[in-house]
């Protein structure tokens, strides 16, 4: 059987594409996920690696669906190859079986693990650029701080405050209780 396993790295991305691929190329199950790279926070991939069974074989697309390391890479083929699971990567061809599979296998990884490094290497830049430019990072505001302020501040109660901006009583009280600092 061949089972496929597809992942993005966030909600706002599309499995469309990898799910085409591993359906074309005949997986009877794909395993789904939209979460980071990082192997131990990916129950869809946990789950794809119990499903599978001797004879089977693991699909991906890419290396870096997989794995953002080479030594992650090498546990989980090796575990796979172990267990007589075989393993197919669609856009970076690779027969893990002789030598040269797995000099292959070896280098495309440590490029996958490179291009994830360095991803974030640029992503720190951009967040620390944005810092020094004085941009909020992360969600939107949600609770308008100045509004509760001036309301505590003309002796409205929490509960009031909270039911009027339409926010958790929790949130005045955090206000409240960061004005006295």
């Amino acid at each position: 059987m061949l089972v496929g396993y597809a992942r993005v790295s966030s909600a706002g991305q599309s499995l469309d594409i990898q799910r085409d691929l591993l359906t074309a190329e005949g997986c009877e199950r794909v395993f789904e996920e939209k979460k980071s790279g990082v192997t131990a926070n990916r129950p869809a991939l946990k789950e794809a690696l119990r499903f599978v069974r001797e004879g089977d074989a693991l699909v991906v697309t890419r290396l870096d669906r997989l794995a953002r390391s080479v030594a992650d890479l090498h546990g989980i083929v090796g575990d796979l190859q172990g267990r007589g699971v075989g393993f197919r990567c669609l856009q970076q061809p690779l027969d893990t079986t002789g030598p040269y599979g797995k000099l292959m296998f070896t280098i495309l990884g440590g490029f996958a693990e490179f291009e994830a490094d360095i991803r974030k290497e640029r992503q720190m830049e951009g967040i620390e650029k944005a810092k020094a430019e004085g941009r909020h990072l992360g969600r939107p505001q949600s609770v308008p701080v100045e509004a509760v302020k001036e309301r505590l501040k003309a002796g409205e109660k929490p509960a009031a405050i909270a039911l009027e901006l339409k926010i958790g009583r929790a949130s005045v009280y955090r206000v409240r209780d960061g004005m006295g600092a």
